[in-house]
């Protein structure tokens, strides 16, 4: 049965700025859905993700602030130092809580925060990364009725992230792809919302 998407989650570290530059420049302008990013950053300096991609990819590119309503087609990261969630009512709120798995932000805490927002209509993102954040997160959603992606460990540049998510996640509902396959499905919402 199909289900209808209505936003995504992308949780990365170590080697997470190269494989976004291969996944967020292919997305098209008309891209319907928003992109919400968590990629481990110290968490003592700016960071410049937002500017980065700006000059890369099509899509609106900006750091989630308190209280924003999710906009679709646009393309928000965490600030540094900050959890990011997604509350109920579609807006984000930011927490500075214990880092979780030595991490803040958290790319579980984004996953479970939107997993209780958008249930079945998420699709949840696991790439590259030194550490195992992100792994529970992403079994919520799995959980909640959403699509899991993780990137394979062997194209990953690190592979500690995708293999505890592959441990922990299994189930017909679980994508182990590659970077080119994880941009093909999440085009698939180009004209349409529906995840296969």
């Amino acid at each position: 049965m199909d289900r209808e998407a209505k936003a995504v989650v992308i949780g990365a570290s170590a080697g997470g700025i190269d494989a976004l530059a291969e996944i967020l420049p292919r997305l098209p302008k008309t891209y319907p859905l928003p992109i919400i990013i968590v990629l481990h950053v110290p968490s003592d300096q700016p960071s410049y993700l937002s500017e980065l991609f700006k000059s890369k990819t099509a899509l609106r590119v900006k750091e989630a602030d308190e209280k924003e309503v999710i906009q679709p087609g646009t393309i928000y990261f965490a600030p540094p130092g900050y959890h990011l969630l997604v509350e109920r009512d579609l807006t984000f709120s930011l927490s500075q809580e214990d880092p979780v798995q030595y991490s803040r932000p958290s790319i579980d805490v984004l996953f479970e925060s939107a997993a209780e927002a958008f249930g079945c209509h998420l699709i949840g993102v696991l790439l590259t990364g030194a550490n195992q954040d992100g792994a529970l997160g992403l079994k919520r959603i799995q959980e909640s009725g959403g699509l899991a992606m993780i990137q394979d460990p062997a194209t990953a540049q690190v592979r500690v992230m995708p293999e505890a998510g592959c441990a922990l996640l299994s189930g017909s509902d679980v994508q182990i792809l590659s970077l080119d396959e994880i941009v093909r499905l999440l085009l698939k919402f180009k004209t349409g919302a529906n995840v296969p």
